[in-house]
């Protein structure tokens, strides 16, 4: 084989299927956390020593290094506390462009959750915007993350009577 000059354009990346079978462990937290998914819950954990809540639930608060002992429920409804809109298409996911990836920290929770907003213009989101979860139908949902499909704008106020202890 004769090795020529490069293309003029670039090649960006090489689209292939590959088999690599794994075992994921959830742990107890995480396991507890999927589970909920399912029935439409959001679970977190408070720190012993400050109180916070952590979502996902963590056994150890990544700030104080206290133990989170108490698993509570969480709202599934927040609050914008940044976006971006993205216009770049990004390999494996299959998204109109543009779309808005959003910061957003749910009632009763002290760290926001990684979100994607629709049902809304990009250029109607902003900080401070309350939005939901939308869920898969009952049925459809199998306790992992992809349970809840996006969140959308509401006018839900924000709920005092969160986070709920189990």
């Amino acid at each position: 084989m004769a090795f020529t000059a490069p293309p003029d354009d670039a090649v960006k990346y090489v689209e292939s299927l590959v088999w690599l079978p794994y075992h994921y462990v959830a742990g107890d937290y995480r396991a507890v956390y999927l589970r909920a998914l399912k029935d439409k819950r959001i679970l977190g954990s408070r720190c012993d020593k400050t109180g916070k809540v952590f979502v996902p639930p963590v056994i150890n608060s990544p700030e104080s290094f206290a133990p989170c002992s108490e698993i509570v429920e969480v709202s599934d409804c927040g609050t914008i506390t940044t976006f971006c809109i993205v216009n770049i298409p990004v390999i494996g996911r299959n998204l109109e462009l543009p779309y808005v990836a959003a910061s957003v920290v749910l009632d009763g929770a002290d760290i926001p959750i990684f979100a994607l907003i629709q049902e809304c213009r990009p250029e109607e989101v902003h900080m401070g915007m309350r939005v939901e979860a939308v869920w898969k139908p009952d049925g459809e949902r199998q306790g992992d993350h992809e349970d809840i499909l996006h969140f959308r704008p509401t006018s839900r106020p924000r709920s005092g009577e969160w986070p709920r202890p189990l």
